[in-house]
């Protein structure tokens, strides 16, 4: 009496990825090395142009943390010549001593922590897997400094 018509839909996994934002395709998580994605001249582009975009902000932030941290270091100089503010040298020396001492204690054993070693193994996959994105990047963020 009550027989259910049960009926699925198929779904075409190529016509999926014809319609899918090319955001999608770029970011996904499984997208491989931009390598085997597109050619040279595409791959020197999106380099180029990230890398020229990268070093144009660089530079803007750069000098804009220069002018900040200037001004405000002649300020206290100002501040403290006219006798609003007093250095305590002494202080400063003694800090600057222990800086040193803990610089130089994690430095004499020329290891690295586990998890820098591990980001910096990262790091040199991702370059050897995409040298010419990285060296599109790398000059066009040179431009972009100097721009």
């Amino acid at each position: 009496a009550g027989a259910k018509d049960d009926t699925f839909s198929v779904l075409d996994l190529a016509e999926y990825t014809k319609n899918r934002p090319w955001w999608r395709k770029i970011f996904a998580p499984s997208s491989g090395s931009s390598a085997e994605k597109y050619n040279v001249a595409t791959q020197l582009v999106i380099g180029g142009v990230t890398g020229w975009c990268t070093g144009f902000v660089f530079q803007k932030v750069g000098k804009l943390a220069a002018t900040a941290v200037g001004g405000g270091f002649f300020l206290l100089q100002i501040a403290n010549h006219t006798g609003y503010i007093k250095v305590d040298w002494n202080l400063v020396q003694r800090d600057m001593d222990k800086a040193k001492q803990q610089l130089s204690f994690h430095t004499s054993g020329n290891k690295m922590p586990p998890e820098v070693k591990s980001r910096v193994d990262e790091v040199i996959i991702f370059l050897k897997k995409n040298v010419i994105l990285t060296g599109g990047f790398a000059g066009g963020f040179l431009l972009g400094m100097a721009s």
